[in-house]
């Protein structure tokens, strides 16, 4: 156990590292319409690629979950045991932390580096009405969270089953990512998973920590509503694993 938990560390790390490390580092470099920025598209893709690489790393140790919405939509769907759950969330969310901290520390390197915490995204957070990149109200971000992390499941459920084409599922899993950050980013700033949202959103504190709660309740649904669901669609009857990768 001590094992996985460690390779859930990690690759949370990886998955904050990269994916907020590219919002708060490259999306505007050099400010807006400079070439050199990657924008939504980048920062998107950045997310994907975190869990796939992450995935095809770390899979074979913890099951790559990297995400609390994951092994609790995993363990709705009968493919992970609820004794694992807490050690599991421990371990993401401290990895989300370390990796927030850490990445604070790099973009602090930059003259004139500040954190406004009372602009929207402001150091790759998520939010809703004010805080919202978007201005979205409170029901439009849960409903998001909510939709987006199901399907998240449904996606990675399928594409772990035992009839799915063996060694792909990571490509599936990332690419789905990628997408889901492509609709919810002006959103939300995406979230899909509580310690991801809370890594960032402890370092900048106010409004960002008020509003977590919508980050850990609404993603946390939509796993467990997807997780069920592809239990039913797919008649997984397989015993519980840890790995979805």
């Amino acid at each position: 156990m001590i094992r996985k938990l460690a390779a859930e560390f990690v690759g949370t790390f990886w998955l904050v590292l990269g994916g907020c490390g590219s919002a708060v580092l490259a999306a505007h470099f050099g400010g807006d319409g400079n070439p050199l920025g990657i924008g939504f598209v980048g920062v998107a893709l950045a997310f994907g690629l975190t869990v796939l690489t992450g995935a095809y790393a770390l899979g074979h140790i913890s099951g790559a979950h990297f995400n609390p919405a994951v092994s609790f939509g995993l363990w709705a769907g009968g493919r992970f045991p609820a004794k694992d759950l807490l050690p599991y969330i421990v371990a993401q969310t401290l990895g989300a932390v370390a990796a927030a901290f850490i990445l604070f520390q790099i973009a602090s390197g930059a003259p004139g580096f500040a954190i406004d915490g009372s602009s929207a995204g402001a150091f790759a957070t998520n939010g809703f009405n004010e805080l919202s990149p978007g201005g979205y109200s409170a029901a439009a971000a849960f409903l998001c969270e909510v939709v987006l992390t199901a399907f998240f499941l449904i996606v990675i459920m399928g594409a772990t089953h035992a009839r799915a084409p063996a060694g792909f599922a990571p490509i599936a899993i990332g690419l789905a990512l990628t997408l889901i950050h492509l609709i919810s980013i002006p959103v939300t700033n995406t979230s899909v998973n509580p310690a991801r949202s809370t890594g960032v959103a402890v370092l900048v504190g106010g409004g960002q920590v008020a509003q977590l709660w919508m980050f850990w309740l609404a993603p946390i649904l939509g796993g467990l509503i997807g997780g069920i669901f592809y239990k039913w669609l797919g008649h997984d009857h397989r015993p519980p694993v840890t790995g979805n990768a």
